[in-house]
């Protein structure tokens, strides 16, 4: 007789080959085989459960096509099908039918919850319910009492004005946006990501529009050199305030900043200039509204999410959706499928993730490191983990069907091993994760430190340290930082002095001239070091003057920090021109020699006397001299590959707001060049000389590399 041991161990050998790729890029993770083949054995129980009831994974995320009010253009009939479990009665009310909760109730199709109703045409053949008109559903519970909610699936809410909650309308227009332009790919290029958010990317104190962002912004990222934008606050949320952290519609579109149509223009109008478009998706919570919300949709604590204590977020004050319930399943799911198909995003930026990833939510926690944090039992949240292995399984399915590519973002600060690894390598699928360390380092360095005092050895390993085989995205500063309450890097380098002495006319006092030759350096080392990928936060390429702070109360509804101040870059007089156009050459150093989406830099030299730093990235040689005030004339550095080198990146350029101290052509025009010797020098086969003036960072090409 076989013993239990033995049986699982025998077992466990025969799913080794589930995660074989995991353990090939980390051996460290042998040890927790048994974790990591659960959750691979989770996932595929999941998958197919659903391919089984469902017919495929892509059929069951495609609920959004008839759960909810789905109009038939050919017949005129709207079906409704809702999942509404512990009531007695449930009807549709609006304008359509004065609010009668008594004439349009639904049929219930059988005992897990589900209901359905068909609204035939009118008899002069129209939809039964006008296009744009207010409707909610209605439920008569056990108790007796009948209450009134947006219905989960709706496409459009608007606020009330007088009762400062949300009206769900029933969105059909007889013209819908027609798609002219192909989804880019992303070829060689790394990806370089602009935040963005749609309401404050105006200079004028008020709640930008989707059409503002397609017509003057999105010409201003091309113009940059993004290839993709990351779109925050789309699904709606009742409290501007919020960020769009707090979700109340999730299948709706804020309707703050325009139409699901000119949305829809937006992303088709970004296809044209060949960027992509992610959506900031919340799935790792929801807010606590009630009239517009999801909570206590029918009256219990527990419609899609976890009841009692396990649902609550108690810092965020927020609800916890219940990732092992099929219908929260169908409902996530369907919600990523619906923004991809029907509005063409790209891909997304799942918000939360180390909430998900634990039970404890990462709150008070402080990760180490240590493999055990991550395979524990009693703290890692395998329903979540799995629903978001369902999530990139699906955005696989996806991508072979239309031979496109999604991009998948993971916003965790815990370092879980294997998420940003393919299912079929043995990982939870994400493309990237971002490097919250790196502006967490920048922003205590430029708090308590002096220049002279910065330690390059731990700017380069915190720049560096990321796991093998796993791709991140590097950023200087977020959102997060830009907010009030926090510093961008442009106020903590050059604060008050910003709206005193950023004019050409003024004097470039030392404050001015540190910030924007530090802000333009740590950013290129960032770029460069690093990570796979980039991002930046809208306005903060050319040093925003001011923090983020949304309408509320405590600043008296004001939309004064709302806002991001384009104009300043096209006032020629002014000094963020310099920051912008150093921002768009740093973009385009990407697009034409690819240094993100290669193997890390090795790095030759960290020397914390001289404050110089070099290294080589797919082919490119970049020397960074962070000392404030030495400059060094023939400065020896090494190289790997012999030649002749000319430098394709000067930040010192009179352009970029430098002091123009390198000579870059000569009397001709012809470009300098720096030839290489076969002397070896830090571990590298060859050297070369270069002057490298104080505060400035250089790129170095071979010459027959070089391109327009």
């Amino acid at each position: 007789m076989i013993t239990k041991q033995l049986y699982q161990l025998t077992n466990m050998t025969d799913h080794k080959s589930l995660i074989k790729g995991a353990l090939d890029i980390d051996p460290w993770l042998e040890p927790y085989s048994s974790g990591l083949i659960d959750r691979q054995i989770k996932f595929r129980d999941w998958l197919k459960r659903i391919n089984e009831g469902e017919g495929s994974l892509s059929k069951f995320a495609s609920s959004y096509e008839t759960y909810g009010l789905v109009a038939d253009p050919a017949t005129k009939r709207i079906t409704v099908t809702q999942y509404i479990p512990d009531v007695q009665l449930v009807s549709l009310v609006g304008d359509f039918n004065n609010w009668n909760a008594e004439s349009h109730q639904l049929k219930k199709v059988n005992d897990y919850g589900l209901w359905s109703l068909t609204l035939e045409p009118t008899d002069e053949g129209n939809y039964a319910i006008e296009h744009n008109s207010k409707y909610k559903i209605s439920m008569l519970l056990p108790s007796g009492e009948r209450i009134y909610r947006l219905d989960p699936w709706c496409h459009r809410t608007i606020p009330e004005p007088k009762a400062h909650v949300y009206d769900g309308r029933f969105w059909n227009p007889e013209q819908s946006y027609q798609f002219k332009y192909k989804r880019p790919k992303m070829h060689e290029e790394g990806i370089k990501i602009y935040e963005a958010h749609v309401g404050i990317s105006t200079p004028e104190p008020k709640i930008g529009t989707y059409k503002n962002f397609t017509e003057n912004i999105l010409p201003v990222i091309h113009k940059l050199g993004y290839n993709t934008i990351q779109l925050m606050a789309v699904m709606e949320h009742a409290y501007y305030a919020s960020f769009g952290y707090q979700v109340t519609n999730f299948f709706a579109c804020s309707s703050r900043y325009g139409t699901p149509e000119e949305l829809k223009e937006l992303i088709d109008t970004a296809h044209k200039y060949g960027i992509r478009v992610l959506l900031d998706v919340v799935h790792s919570h929801s807010s606590k509204n009630v009239d517009d919300g999801l909570n206590m949709f029918n009256g219990t604590d527990h419609y899609l999410f976890h009841g009692g204590g396990k649902g609550n977020h108690d810092l965020w004050d927020s609800r916890l959706f219940n990732y092992l319930n099929y219908e929260t399943l169908r409902f996530l799911l369907s919600n990523l499928k619906y923004y991809v198909d029907v509005f063409k995003f790209d891909g997304f930026r799942f918000d939360g993730v180390t909430s998900m990833l634990y039970k404890h939510h990462g709150l008070s926690f402080g990760f180490s490191g240590d493999y055990n944090e991550y395979f524990n039992p009693e703290w890692v949240d395998d329903e979540a983990i799995t629903y978001m292995m369902l999530a990139h399984e699906l955005l696989d399915e996806i991508a072979k069907r239309e031979d496109a590519q999604f991009t998948s973002i993971a916003e965790d600060v815990s370092g879980m091993p294997t998420l940003c690894l393919p299912i079929a390598k043995g990982g939870i699928g994400f493309d990237y994760r971002l490097s919250m360390a790196i502006p967490d380092m920048w922003i205590k360095i430029l708090k308590h430190l002096q220049d002279e005092a910065w330690d390059l050895g731990n700017i380069v390993f915190t720049l560096t340290n990321r796991r093998h085989g796993e791709k991140c995205i590097s950023y200087v500063e977020s959102h997060d930082q830009a907010l009030v309450g926090d510093k961008t890097v442009a106020f903590w380098l050059m604060d008050k002095e910003m709206y005193t002495n950023m004019s050409i006319l003024s004097e470039n006092t030392p404050i001015i001239d540190r910030g924007i030759q530090l802000h333009k350096l740590i950013r290129l080392l960032t770029f460069s070091l690093g990570g796979e990928g980039y991002l930046n936060f809208e306005g903060n390429e050319f040093g925003h003057p001011e923090w983020l702070d949304f309408p509320r109360e405590g600043n008296g509804e004001s939309y004064h920090y709302a806002r991001r101040q384009f104009n300043l870059i096209e006032d020629d007089l002014l000094r963020y021109k310099f920051l912008f156009a150093f921002d768009s050459a740093m973009q385009h150093l990407d697009s034409k020699y690819n240094v993100l989406d290669t193997p890390q830099a090795y790095i030759s030299l960290k020397h914390e006397i001289d404050k110089v730093v070099v290294f080589e990235r797919n082919g490119l040689l970049f020397i960074f001299n962070l000392h404030p005030n030495d400059s060094f004339p023939d400065y020896k550095v090494g190289v790997e590959t012999p030649g002749c080198y000319q430098i394709v990146l000067n930040s010192d350029r009179e352009e970029f707001g430098g002091h123009n101290r390198i000579q870059e052509a000569d009397s001709n025009g012809k470009p300098i060049e720096y030839f290489t010797n076969d002397d070896p020098w830090n571990n590298r086969a060859n050297s070369l000389f270069v002057y490298i003036p104080s505060r400035c960072a250089l790129v170095l090409q071979l010459k027959d590399k070089i391109k327009n």
